[in-house]
C-alpha cells in the first residue's frame, strides 16, 4: 500500500509540473510515514516542505497543488488533507486494504521476503566466547541477537554466513590449562596454592578429574608439558559443551573459524607483512606499531611487542582480512558492550585494507541482569557463580529465551525473569505472541467442522471494521518492518512487531465474532485471521521460535 501511494504521488508531482502548476526541478523522490495519530490519516508526507527551496514556493500552496493533482488508482484513496505548514495526509479507503490480505495468504511463508542485500555477501560473527567455561547468559543474548540477524538478512537478499571465531590461543588458555592442573593436583592429594586469577568454577574440578582419567600419568608429567595437556584437553571439551549449548539454542554455524590456525598457517605473520609493505606498520621503542589514529583511533596500536609477541590486534587484523580475502562484502561483528574500545582499532584495520568503513560494522550487545521472582542473580564466570545459558533454556525453553532476549533493543539493558519467562499468562511475551497463533489454529478447526476452509482469498472487500483495519495495516506493515531490521541491524523490530499484531488481534478477537451466521463476512474473516497466523509464522521463524498449534 505504501507503494501505491508513493506511485500516485509521483504521478501528481509529473502532472503538476507538466501542467506548470510546479516549476521543472532537481525534486527529491518523495517518502511517506506513518502518523502516529490515527486522525492525521494512514499516511504522510513531509515533501511540500523539503521542496520548498527548489520550487521557489511556499509549502502549503506546494502541498494544495498536489492536493488537486492527484488521479485516484479505482478506490484506493478516500481523501487527502493539506495539514500543518505543508503536511499531505492521505487517507486510504477501507476496502483497499483487503489487498494487503490477498498478498499474504497467496505468498504465504514467502511474505515478507525480498531481495533487498541483492545477493551481498555478508558473514555474521557472534558469540565467539573463550573456550575456557560455559556459555553464560549474556552469551544467549548475542547468540538470539546473531542468529536472528541472519535470518532477517537471509530473508531479504542477503548471502549470508554465520561463523563462530574460536579464541583458542593465548593467555587465557594457558591460565584454562593451569587452572585444570593445579585441580586435578588437589585431586590427587597434593596442597595447592590457587592463583586468584584461575577459573574457579566448579566446571574446573570436572575437567581436572576428566583429565586424569584421559591421561593416567598426567601428575607425573613435567609441569609445562602438563599444562598444555589440560590446557588442549579442556579446551577441546568446553568447545563441544558450547557447541551443544549453542545448538539446544537453535543457533547452527557455517564455520568454526580458529584463532590457532592463524599463526599455524602464517596467516599472522602474511598480514603483518603485507600492512609493513604498505607502510600502515612502523617500529618505534623496538616494538611493532599499527598506524590506527589515522584512520580515527584514539592512538597506534602496537601489534608485536618488543619482546617479538604479538598481541591479540595482531590476529584480529590477520583475522578480518582473512574474512575479506574469502570474499565477504560485508562483515558484522557482534561483541560485548565491554568490548567498545576495539570498534575504532578495528575499523583502522578495515580502511587500512582498503576496504570502506562501512563495509564492517560492531554490534556491542548489552549484557543481561538475570532476575528470579524480580531478585537479581550474580554471574562471575571467574568466581563461578554464575548461571549458565544451558541452565536457563533447560529451565524456560528455547522459545522463550530467544523471544525474551530480543525484546529489548541490542545496546539496551534487560532484565531476564526466569519466573516472568515460565508463567503462561499475557504478561509472559512470548506466550502472549504464540497463543494467537494457537488460537487461530483452534478457530480453523472450528470453522471447517461447519464447513467453512478457505480455498482462496475473498473477492468482497467485507473487512472494514475498525480493528479489522488495523489488522490489515499491521500486516501490510510486516515486509517493511523486516527490511528495516535488514537495513538498521536491528532484529528486536521483528519482535517488537509480533507484539503489536497480537495485540491487535486480542482487541478483535475480544470484540468481534470470527465465524458468525453471515457465510461471506465469516469467509472473510477467517481468511483475514489465518493472515495473521501467516505473518506470526514468518517472523517466529525469523527468530527461530515455535508457532504451536495449541497450548
Amino acid at each position: 500500500m505504501k507503494k501505491e501511494i508513493i506511485g500516485i504521488l509521483r504521478e501528481a508531482i509529473d502532472r503538476a509540473c507538466q501542467q506548470g502548476l510546479l516549476p521543472q526541478a532537481d525534486y527529491p523522490e518523495p517518502s511517506l510515514e506513518e502518523p502516529k495519530i490515527e486522525q492525521h490519516g494512514d499516511f504522510a508526507t513531509n515533501w511540500a516542505m523539503v521542496c520548498a527551496k527548489a520550487a521557489r514556493m511556499a509549502p502549503a500552496k506546494i502541498a494544495r497543488i498536489i492536493q488537486e493533482s492527484v488521479g485516484d488508482r479505482p478506490g484506493v484513496i478516500e481523501k487527502i488533507e493539506v495539514a500543518g505548514p505543508g503536511f499531505l495526509n492521505f487517507f486510504v479507503r477501507r476496502e483497499a486494504w483487503n489487498s494487503v490480505l490477498v498478498e499474504v495468504l497467496e505468498k504465504g511463508a514467502d511474505f515478507g521476503r525480498s531481495n533487498l542485500g541483492a545477493g551481498q555477501k555478508v558473514q555474521v560473527e557472534f558469540v565467539s566466547a573463550n573456550p575456557t567455561g560455559p556459555l553464560h547468559v549474556g552469551h544467549g543474548r548475542g547468540a538470539a541477537v546473531g542468529d536472528s540477524l541472519a535470518n532477517v538478512l537471509a530473508a531479504t537478499g542477503h548471502a549470508v554466513q554465520r561463523e563462530y571465531y574460536i579464541n583458542d590461543s593465548g593467555r587465557q588458555i594457558r591460565t584454562l590449562g593451569l587452572s585444570v592442573y593445579l585441580r586435578a593436583k588437589e585431586l590427587g592429594g597434593m596442597a595447592v596454592d590457587f592463583p586468584q586469577d584461575a577459573y574457579q568454577g566448579d566446571y574446573i574440578k570436572d575437567l581436572a578429574g576428566q583429565a586424569m582419567q584421559k591421561q593416567p600419568g598426567l601428575l607425573e608429567m613435567g609441569e609445562d608439558k602438563a599444562i598444555a595437556f589440560c590446557a588442549h584437553f579442556a579446551a577441546d571439551a568446553i568447545l563441544a559443551g558450547i557447541r551443544k549449548d549453542l545448538e539446544d539454542f537453535g543457533v547452527s554455524y557455517e564455520c568454526w573459524f580458529s584463532e590457532q590456525s592463524l599463526y599455524d598457517s602464517g596467516a599472522v605473520e602474511d598480514a603483518l607483512a603485507f600492512f609493513k609493505e604498505k607502510g600502515q606498520i612502523y617500529q618505534k621503542d623496538g616494538a611493532f606499531w599499527f598506524a590506527t589514529e589515522k584512520y580515527g583511533d584514539e592512538k597506534d596500536r602496537v601489534v608485536v611487542r618488543a619482546n617479538g609477541l604479538t598481541t591479540y590486534f595482531a590476529s584480529d587484523i590477520a583475522y578480518h582480512k582473512n574474512k575479506f580475502d574469502r570474499g565477504f562484502e560485508r562483515i558484522i561483528d557482534i561483541w560485548g558492550a565491554d568490548h567498545h574500545g576495539y570498534v575504532n582499532r578495528i575499523f583502522a584495520a578495515v580502511q587500512a585494507l582498503g576496504r570502506q568503513k562501512e563495509s564492517f560494522t560492531a554490534l556491542l550487545v548489552t549484557l543481561v541482569n538475570l532476575l528470579r521472582g524480580g531478585q537479581p542473580l550474580a554471574m562471575s564466570t571467574r568466581s563461578g557463580e554464575f548461571v549458565t545459558l544451558k541452565e536457563v533454556v533447560d529451565e524456560v525453553g528455547k522459545d522463550a529465551a530467544r523471544f525474551l532476549f530480543l525484546t529489548r533493543h541490542h545496546d539496551s539493558p534487560l532484565d531476564f525473569d526466569l519466573e516472568l519467562a515460565k508463567e503462561k499468562s499475557n504478561d509472559n511475551p512470548v506466550f502472549y505472541v504464540q497463543y494467537v497463533y494457537a488460537r487461530i489454529c483452534s478457530i480453523e478447526k472450528k470453522a471447517a467442522q461447519e464447513g467453512l476452509i478457505i480455498v482462496s482469498p475473498p473477492e468482497k472487500a467485507l473487512l472494514t471494521e475498525v480493528e479489522e483495519v488495523r489488522l490489515l495495516k499491521s500486516l501490510a506493515r510486516y515486509p517493511q518492518v523486516l527490511e528495516s531490521a535488514a537495513r538498521l541491524l536491528e532484529p528486536h523490530r521483528i519482535t517488537f512487531h509480533l507484539l503489536e499484531l497480537a495485540a491487535l488481534f486480542h482487541a478483535y478477537y475480544n470484540k468481534h465474532r470470527v465465524v458468525g451466521e453471515e457465510k461471506e463476512l465469516s469467509y472473510a474473516r477467517l481468511a483475514l485471521v489465518l493472515a495473521v497466523r501467516q505473518v506470526i509464522k514468518n517472523g517466529l521463524g525469523i527468530l527461530c521460535v515455535s508457532s504451536p498449534e495449541s497450548m
